[in-house]
């Protein structure tokens, strides 16, 4: 018998002998909480930057590039001088960057050499819902090993083939692991990796390239002495028994920054202009991205993207506000400093360590042939008279169950939250009782109100959206491409596998 996800995670909670009653008796919500290291945190900015490896397609016929990967264990150097097991794409963290052109089709025949089920997800992908990564279309593991909770019809064992058919915009889209219940441990463990659009569009602009487009994959990780990855599961083996200990069901924050899985790395910098490709692939933490010292006559970033490609012109800002899965396209430029400046990424929203997440080090001078137009894309707001429908949607913690609900009802896989017709708009009005950023799959949108106006993080297209508590937020899509069934959930993923997640078919 297949249990549904209510029923796992009250069979987790006996099964683990903790009360999350107590819990609920004490605190409205549970809020993220601290999972201290045991190992010995190194210094900051002791490391280069790292960059993810480009995963190479295996052949190309007529519109259509052919990848294979393989997820797997691996035994890394996170922290300087330690080894660390891993879960990971092709044994990386993060996994090897996929390049794709919009208007051709990619393949990608996904190996599971794992010893638990996985299911791939792109995420920001506009795909057809058998390669989408729905939470119970399992790769089993090609150990031919059963296990209990995936669709027998949609899963399949060893391998499975995923097709993006890439008809979107160019974009900084990223893939990692969706299984039900367990996608808070496995991306912790490593399954996650850059997915990169690139169209005519983007290609005509004159924006910095090369070494000086640099993705920052940016996420919060804590360590057993042994220098194993820490997370508070039930079940360590992620084999059954779903779930977080009852502390961390408000979400799991480590102690340890690791961008492109290198601990508070630098990197050296001429004075010109730089492009970050920035995503925050943390399980539950925010930050609040600043440069110190900050420039003295301009802002410190110039946003020219966000989750779905390019704005349709510039934004300056001053700090970059980021929630788990968003990702924010931004110009530096180190004109502003002399050589021989140390630049500091810093997080405003946390202090001590946790504070501070990447050092630039300003070491030479360099021609800069790069500019950002005032005009940078095509972008089109959604028109409101084309909508059709309004959905209301409440993300809270219901306290009598004690686990993460919309609109007061855990995750069914069998029953429909939304039906939306192909190539409609409609407007969904959001509220929450804490932080939860909602991630839309399939759908784009565009933000009408948030907690007010927009903000300036809320610019562009988007897949993923922070709510705060007691904001009120109206978004606006299309729900174009493919017919189907896709889900839509909160992405701090201790949340999501708490059951805040519902399912939506497109007709």
């Amino acid at each position: 018998m297949i249990l549904t996800r209510r029923q796992a995670l009250k069979l987790a909670g006996a099964l683990s002998g903790s009360s999350f009653a107590d819990l609920a008796c004490t605190e409205a919500r549970p809020r993220p909480r601290l999972l201290p290291s045991w190992l010995a945190i190194p210094e900051p900015f002791k490391v280069e930057l790292p960059l993810p490896k480009l995963l190479k397609p295996m052949r190309s016929e007529g519109t259509v590039d052919y990848y294979e990967m393989t997820a797997r264990p691996a035994t890394v150097e996170l922290i300087p001088g330690v080894q660390t097991s891993i879960w990971a794409y092709e044994g990386m963290l993060p996994g090897p960057t996929i390049e794709a052109r919009s208007g051709r089709t990619i393949s990608l025949r996904l190996r599971n050499s794992l010893p638990v089920p996985i299911v791939n997800h792109l995420h920001g992908g506009r795909t057809e819902s058998l390669s989408d990564g729905y939470p119970t279309d399992f790769v089993l593991p090609d150990s031919g090993e059963a296990f209990d909770g995936g669709n027998p019809q949609r899963s399949v064992s060893g391998e499975r083939e995923y097709r993006y058919d890439n008809r979107q915009r160019a974009a900084q889209l990223w893939y990692h692991d969706h299984r039900m219940d367990f996608s808070g441990p496995q991306v912790w463990r490593g399954l996650i990796g850059l997915y990169i659009i690139r169209d005519e569009e983007e290609d005509r602009l004159p924006l910095p390239r090369g070494e000086k487009e640099v993705p920052l994959v940016i996420c919060d990780r804590s360590f057993n002495a042994d220098g194993s990855l820490a997370y508070p599961s039930i079940n360590p083996t992620l084999r059954d028994s779903p779930g977080v200990t009852h502390s961390y069901m408000g979400g799991v924050l480590g102690d340890v920054i690791l961008v492109n899985g290198a601990p508070w790395p630098g990197l050296s910098v001429a004075n010109t202009r730089y492009r970050f490709r920035v995503l925050n692939a943390s399980n539950a933490r925010r930050y609040e991205l600043a440069l110190d010292p900050a420039p003295a006559r301009s802002a410190s970033f110039l946003q020219i993207g966000s989750d779905g490609g390019l704005l349709g012109s510039p934004v300056r800002r001053r700090t970059i506000r980021i929630a788990p899965a968003e990702r924010f396209d931004l110009i530096v430029d180190f004109s502003a400093y002399p050589p021989g400046t140390a630049v500091t990424l810093r997080n405003l929203a946390d202090s001590g360590r946790a504070g501070s997440i990447l050092r630039f080090h300003v070491d030479r001078k360099e021609k800069d042939a790069s500019m950002i137009p005032e005009r940078l894309s095509s972008f089109e707001p959604i028109d409101t008279r084309d909508v059709v429908t309004t959905r209301e949607f409440d993300f809270r913690f219901d306290r009598s169950s004690h686990i993460w609900t919309i609109n007061g009802r855990p995750f069914d896989e069998r029953r429909i939250d939304a039906a939306p017709r192909l190539d409609s708009t409609e407007i969904w009005r959001l509220r929450s009782d804490f932080n939860h950023p909602l991630h839309l799959h399939l759908a784009h949108f565009q933000v009408l109100a948030h907690g007010g106006p927009p903000g300036l993080w809320d610019a562009g297209w988007k897949d993923t959206i922070d709510m705060e508590p007691g904001q009120a937020t109206t978004i606006a899509m299309r729900f174009s491409g493919y017919r189907g069934k896709y889900v839509f959930h909160c992405h701090n993923l201790e949340h999501e596998d708490m059951a805040m997640m519902a399912n939506m078919e497109v007709v």
